[in-house]
């Protein structure tokens, strides 16, 4: 696909991650109490009827011969045999929307051949469309168009980082291991879209996902990967390997951190000697 048809699509894709997130408000400020329960957390109507937008929109300006659609909320556990195909998390950060606590997001990545291209995350509460285009650099979209180049922080220092970590979520082992990280401090931020834009507007700088009982999935961290990187962030497994996606299992077990950069892979190589030390304890 040419340079020219990929910024095509990253213009359809900010102006459909702008109306999912206004639909999403739109249940927000009004009833989200209609709660129903899956294995993986909570759904609400607010989910159902942004997938249902974003799909509808994407399938009408794009089709389904040129691009495949993966989303949460349609995954049926197989992979997708097709080179471009949309990854759609219609609403990460569920149990912050329903809490109301603003820090929910959309997120709406292309990839190909299971890696990112196009990304667009969208805050709605903060009005704010973060998007990227692979080797084009990382941006900040607000309402009235204005954009903002981003680029992660220079701090290179572990004990000058800052974590962005969940409220929750975490189960002991990962507890442990955050505790053992030489971090200046913690900001509690929701949604894995919202935690990597703290780190793009340089609030924070490292966010750690480890899986336990559960795990994150595709649509958790393909959009807001190319929006980090593209920032000059990192993006790894602990061992260092890249993320695929569309692989069939869409489970991301083991231990992935995102950082600005500078103390990426100390903090990886880190990470798994605790963890040793943890498990031998």
């Amino acid at each position: 696909m040419d340079q020219t048809r990929l910024e095509e699509v990253l213009a359809i894709a900010r102006q459909v991650g702008w109306g999912a997130g206004d639909v999403l408000r739109r249940y927000y400020k009004g009833d989200i109490q209609d709660i129903s329960d899956k294995k993986d957390g909570p759904v609400t109507k607010a989910d159902l009827a942004a997938n249902h937008y974003i799909l509808e929109a994407f399938q009408e300006k794009l089709g389904t011969e040129e691009f495949a659609y993966l989303s949460e909320e349609t995954y049926d556990g197989n992979k997708i045999e097709h080179p471009w195909v949309w990854i759609i998390d219609p609403l990460d950060g569920t149990r912050d929307f329903i809490d109301q606590t603003d820090e929910y997001a959309v997120h709406i990545c292309l990839v190909h051949e299971g890696r990112p291209v196009i990304s667009v995350v969208v805050v709605p509460e903060a009005e704010k469309l973060y998007f990227a285009l692979k080797g084009h650099g990382s941006y900040c979209e607000t309402r009235d168009g204005q954009l903002t180049k981003m680029t992660v922080s220079d701090r290179a220092n572990p004990s000058d980082l800052y974590l962005v970590a969940s409220r929750t979520h975490r189960d002991q082992r990962f507890q442990d291991l955050l505790d053992r990280l030489p971090f200046k401090d913690r900001n509690y931020v929701g949604s894995v879209g919202c935690k990597i834009a703290h780190i793009l507007e340089q609030k924070s700088d490292v966010y750690i996902s480890l899986s336990g009982k559960s795990a994150a999935k595709d649509w958790d961290f393909a959009a807001p990967e190319l929006i980090l990187t593209e920032a000059g962030g990192k993006f790894s497994y602990f061992e260092g390997n890249e993320v695929l996606y569309n692989q069939g299992d869409v489970v991301k077990w083991g231990g992935i951190i995102a950082s600005n950069g500078p103390c990426h892979e100390a903090l990886c190589q880190q990470s798994i000697e605790i963890l040793k030390e943890l498990d031998q304890a």
